[in-house]
């Protein structure tokens, strides 16, 4: 059981909860571009920015709650450049003072306690890093959208590296592939969906589908 909506006061934030039940199995988690700040039955970490799909071993039953950091807003509330978290999970304890994560981990009320500290952490969204993902969501080059903000390609990198946990071409081909699965979710035909989302052609949408998320893209769309 899973449910997500906009976190209170927080712009480019997601809040979630997910129930595990009995008999659920591992979890396959699709990269999206963001960081994920979790609490699961009093345990706190950080999960990183994945550059392809991580199939996690299935946790016990029990209660989860995240809030989702996208558009290169994680690394101002945690701390700590997301590119130190790429394709990793840290206790939030290596980070953060383990008396500040401990008021999380034992709160009655874990998911308001995730947003009183990320709330309390806040910085605004670096705009120029919101359009990068909206450019890259859209389907447009790296060299386009370097060209769009005035900054030289070395600069465009160093940037969204810090910010994103990986360099503007790996971005742009997750952003992309989530673009293209949530249009294919809505029945929009796949061959619209590679136009629209800035693949070369359909052939070119499933390679590179299966390649991030390791099934083809018909098998996403009805999970």
């Amino acid at each position: 059981m899973y449910s997500e909506r906009p976190a209170a006061g927080l712009p480019q934030v997601i809040a979630w909860r997910a129930r595990k039940l009995p008999g659920d199995g591992p979890a396959r988690v699709l990269p999206d571009g963001c960081m994920d700040l979790i609490w699961h039955e009093g345990e706190v970490f950080i999960a990183g920015p994945d550059t392809s799909v991580q199939r996690h071993p299935a946790r016990p039953p029990g209660r989860t709650f995240g809030l989702r950091f996208a558009a290169g807003t994680g690394p101002q509330v945690v701390g700590v450049p997301a590119d130190e978290f790429t394709d990793r999970q840290v206790p939030l304890d290596q980070v953060w003072s383990p008396a500040e994560v401990r008021r999380v981990a034992e709160s009655a009320a874990p998911d308001v306690a995730l947003l009183e500290v990320a709330t309390a952490r806040w910085q605004p969204p670096d705009l120029a890093l919101v359009e990068v993902a909206a450019r890259a969501r859209a389907g447009w080059t790296v060299d386009a959208i370097a060209e769009r903000l005035g900054l030289s390609a070395r600069h465009l990198r160093r940037r969204v590296k810090t910010a994103f946990g990986y360099g503007p071409k790996t971005l742009t081909r997750v952003l992309r592939m989530q673009r293209a699965l949530a249009l294919a979710r809505d029945g929009v035909p796949l061959a619209s969906v590679a136009a629209v989302s800035g693949y070369a052609d359909q052939a070119h949408l499933s390679r590179d589908v299966k390649a991030l998320a390791g099934v083809p893209l018909t098998s996403l769309v009805v999970t």
